[in-house]
């Protein structure tokens, strides 16, 4: 059996030694314990258990469709690229989108033009 050094938070050795205590064992054997557990979990398997989970429940979607959704909901009137994502997914956009969308517009030329005449 190998020894270690472990550093573990001041709160965790004392939760440990009162488990300890009330178990009647060492604290080596109750972290002995608790790796053993831990083993017994599974480890990994909880990407084996979660990967396809929706499809073996019968929810299936498209993940393009998914995807250009997503971006869609993230897309907000001020991203330079709110044109290409509107014209990609319409059904995602509604008319105060393209209200917010002039208006940043109308607020980004008003400072063009300020700048312009400030450099002139």
């Amino acid at each position: 059996m190998a020894r270690i050094l472990a550093d573990i938070p001041d709160d965790d050795i004392k939760w440990l030694e009162a488990r300890a205590a009330e178990q009647g064992k060492s604290r080596a054997s109750v972290l002995r314990e608790a790796v053993q557990a831990y083993r017994a979990e599974g480890g990994d398997d909880w990407l084996e258990a979660g990967f396809g989970l929706w499809a073996r429940h019968g929810i299936a979607f498209d993940p393009h469709e998914y995807e250009r959704k997503r971006r869609a909901e993230w897309t907000r009137p001020w991203d330079d690229d709110y044109e290409e994502v509107r014209a990609e997914s319409p059904d995602c956009f509604d008319e105060y989108d393209d209200r917010e969308r002039a208006h940043y517009l109308a607020l980004q030329a008003k400072a063009a033009e300020r700048h312009k005449q400030n450099t002139a």
